[in-house]
């Protein structure tokens, strides 16, 4: 049953809707949620990759919308891999609790803007549920104009799309990122599930590995792809790797890709404690938005 166009409250400034966006509400949602573009990547990519039907297909969600005056205020998605996205500035109990209600999904985690996240939470009385990351992150933004390659990525080493036979140690690479970023436990099952990541990743051609004499030392992707913009994320280096560059190197060499194909901006972002990694980004042309993004992972 879709909440679609249910009157949920009159005040005496304006009224407002909720409705369970479909198709043909595409630029409708758009048109919001560029209001908000570094706090939205990751619902305006996956709207773009899988449309708004849900049928539990990957990148496919259920998406609530609050609307007044014709127009979309709020909106949060709950994702086939059950994590909850937020953008609402406004009605964001209302949105939040329809869309969780509507997706009959159990929550894995929250994204969006930091202090949205924390509201989400306590609507959804989920404060005291046990996370293996909560976290505030700060947000980084680039006009890849601007980006500064370094010297080495153009002397020393190479980035390019990781080859077929290097997936075994990328899946190890992947389930170490998620065990250190992301708080996850490392399992053969974790293994599997980044390797078939990985796969995804190759056929979309939004990964990127950085090789010295052939051998990989680092690796990065694209979490979100917009025609225009990019968000980073997955940056890995091996710990006895670390402290060469090879990371701002392989963030580089993926940006200078995006660029041949027209990508204007790249945004990602970092724990506010992560001073090597926020250093490292800088070093090649980020800054601070200001902004903050919140992520939380509920612990299994």
């Amino acid at each position: 049953m879709l909440i679609s166009e249910c009157l949920i409250q009159a005040t005496e400034f304006f009224v407002y809707t909720l409705k369970t966006l479909q198709s043909g509400d595409e630029a409708w949602l758009e048109n919001f949620l560029l209001q908000h573009a570094d706090t939205s990547m990751f619902l305006r990519s996956n709207w773009r990759e899988a449309g708004l039907l849900d049928q539990g297909g990957r990148f496919q969600g259920t998406y609530v919308a609050a609307i007044a005056d014709a127009t979309i205020v709020a909106v949060a998605a709950h994702y086939w891999n059950n994590m909850l996205v937020i953008q609402a500035p406004v009605h964001l109990a209302e949105v939040v609790q329809a869309t969780v209600a509507q997706s009959h999904r159990p929550i894995s985690g929250i994204a969006g803007p930091a202090a949205q996240v924390t509201a989400t939470k306590q609507v959804l009385g989920l404060v005291k549920r046990p996370t293996q990351l909560d976290e505030s992150e700060r947000l980084f933004s680039l006009a890849l104009q601007n980006l500064q390659v370094p010297p080495t990525l153009l002397e020393e080493v190479e980035c390019r799309l990781p080859y077929p036979e290097e997936f075994d140690l990328l899946s190890q690479w992947c389930a170490e990122f998620n065990v250190e970023a992301l708080g996850h436990t490392k399992t053969p099952n974790l293994i599997l599930n980044c390797r078939r990541e990985l796969e995804a990743r190759q056929a979309r051609a939004r990964h990127w590995v950085l090789v010295l004499n052939d051998t990989p030392v680092a690796y990065t992707t694209f979490n979100a792809w917009l025609p225009e913009i990019v968000q980073i994320g997955g940056v890995w280096t091996p710990p006895p790797l670390r402290g060469k560059g090879y990371a701002k190197c392989v963030v580089a060499g993926s940006l200078l890709e995006a660029r041949s194909h027209g990508v204007e901006r790249a945004i990602l972002f970092t724990n506010q404690k992560n001073h090597p990694a926020q250093a490292a980004y800088q070093g090649i042309g980020f800054r601070p938005t200001g902004e903050e993004f919140g992520l939380v992972i509920f612990g299994d």
